[in-house]
């Protein structure tokens, strides 16, 4: 009989052992996934700002008579693309929709840094405070975002690591946490 009570209790013993790896794992990747919404949250608002500064760069240089308005025509129609790529405030589970978001961001970046290259060269802007004030404030965002995504990454890698690990991956898999995406490198 004794031995019954001593076998009972391993099993009890195993039972929660095996309740509290299941919890503590669980409880981590939804904290994981919450810091990548957050994160991601971040850079959409560092995104979203530079828009704004866009926008307001757009309308400096259109007064400027002598500027060369191809690089300002590529601007907008970078611009107004990256409006049609429709993102949640939740980090995308999908990579393509990921990759769709960061072609537009990186064409929209490319515009930008043409029409300052073309900017450098118009005496009228270099001299304009409010364009030098705007080129400040987007080279300022454009870190932030740099910054902002290189945080985003490392949030999606430790948690792709916790659902590939053992024995995280089984709470993952019936839990259904899957592993994220990434920015890719900027080139």
């Amino acid at each position: 009989m004794q031995r019954i009570w001593i076998v009972l209790g391993c099993i009890g013993l195993f039972a929660v052992i095996v309740i509290f790896v299941a919890k503590s794992s669980y409880n981590g990747l939804a904290t994981s996934a919450k810091d990548i919404d957050q994160q991601w949250a971040q850079v959409l608002s560092d995104y979203k700002s530079r828009a704004h500064l866009v926008w307001n760069l757009v309308d400096t240089v259109s007064g400027v008579a002598t500027f060369d308005k191809s690089a300002l025509t590529a601007l907008i129609h970078a611009r107004n693309s990256v409006g049609t790529i429709k993102v949640t405030d939740s980090a995308p589970n999908d990579a393509s929709t990921l990759q769709q978001f960061e072609q537009a961001q990186d064409n929209l970046s490319n515009a930008l840094s043409r029409l300052m290259v073309v900017a450098e060269n118009d005496p009228q802007l270099k001299s304009n405070q409010g364009f030098l004030d705007l080129k400040a404030q987007l080279d300022g965002t454009e870190n932030r975002i740099a910054i902002e995504r290189d945080k985003f990454n490392q949030a999606v890698q430790d948690y792709n690591n916790r659902v590939v690990g053992f024995p995280t991956m089984i709470v993952a898999h019936m839990g259904g946490f899957a592993a994220k995406p990434c920015f890719s490198a900027a080139p």
